[in-house]
């Protein structure tokens, strides 16, 4: 694989950064989009070695990184539909699709939009567990849960909410009403900051916890599509909420899950520090998916 050029893109009310990695000998075969949300494209650094025989193009969401978002020209917060029309705009600025497109997390929910409302740009989406309140049976205490994230993060910053987080996605199981009632963990048990330092200009904390919730892909109109549409789940997610969550998106398509390498990272090689899941097995299970 060549090296990466970096490039940037206008967009309404922000400035869209993409890497574009050119396959290593000329090929017929789709670019390969790799995806999240709200990680950027350092996330996929792994990931992307393992299709040396493709172009490979990543991209910071807007409002993370590289990525900016203009809150003096921005008329609400981006939600879901915004992100996916990022993605249109990024396929469109590489050549146009389609394309094989891999997402992780919020941006499997972003590519279920994409697939929806811009079919002609994807040829393969893997969207690998989406975050999606709404497929679950405690949907109402999920979303309380995520809701008080957000407020938390308005009212006492990163670290107290960052660690809502964390305590919350580790979590197997069903969420309960004594689940909300118990006691906030304390940030420093997760080596977070204890301190507000003012900031709240974090996407997933300040946006994606108010926008996520209530989001419902078009279910039927992704299923009558001609995109293939594949959901993915780690066979080491368990019953943490982005397992349960794939798995019934997957049954709200009329389709099952199918099974990845890992947990919810499972393609990473440790980009932001954090321990390597299974990046070689991922990325082998990828192709081999892809590939139909």
């Amino acid at each position: 694989m060549t090296d990466k050029k970096t490039f940037t893109l206008d967009a309404p009310s922000g400035v869209l950064t993409y890497d574009v990695r050119e396959a290593a000998a000329p090929t017929d075969e789709a670019p390969l989009v790799l995806i999240g949300l709200p990680m950027g494209a350092e996330g996929f650094t792994t990931l992307a070695r393992h299709f040396t025989d493709r172009t490979v193009v990543t991209y910071d969401p807007r409002g993370v990184e590289r990525s900016t978002r203009d809150l003096g020209t921005e008329t609400e917060p981006p939600g879901i539909a915004t992100h996916a029309d990022d993605v249109h705009r990024i396929i469109s600025a590489v050549g146009g699709g389609p394309v094989d497109l891999f997402a992780s997390s919020g941006g499997a929910v972003v590519a279920l939009e994409l697939a929806a409302t811009h079919p002609a740009d994807v040829r393969t989406v893997i969207a690998h567990e989406p975050p999606l309140a709404s497929v679950l049976p405690d949907r109402d205490a999920m979303v309380a849960a995520m809701t008080g994230m957000h407020d938390t993060y308005q009212a006492k910053g990163f670290g107290a909410a960052m660690a809502k987080f964390i305590a919350l996605v580790s979590h197997q199981g069903e969420i309960t009403e004594a689940y909300l009632a118990q006691p906030d963990p304390d940030p420093a048990m997760f080596g977070l900051p204890t301190e507000d330092d003012g900031a709240r200009d974090d996407l997933m904390l300040g946006v994606n916890m108010l926008v996520l919730p209530p989001y419902e892909p078009g279910y039927e109109t992704i299923a009558a599509g001609t995109p293939r549409v594949v959901i993915a789940v780690g066979e080491d997610t368990g019953e943490a909420m982005t397992g349960r969550a794939a798995r019934g998106t997957a049954a709200r398509l009329g389709t099952e899950a199918v099974v990845f390498p890992g947990g919810h990272g499972g393609f990473s090689g440790g980009e932001y520090g954090q321990p390597a899941d299974k990046p070689e097995e991922f990325g082998a299970r990828l192709r081999e998916v892809l590939a139909g």
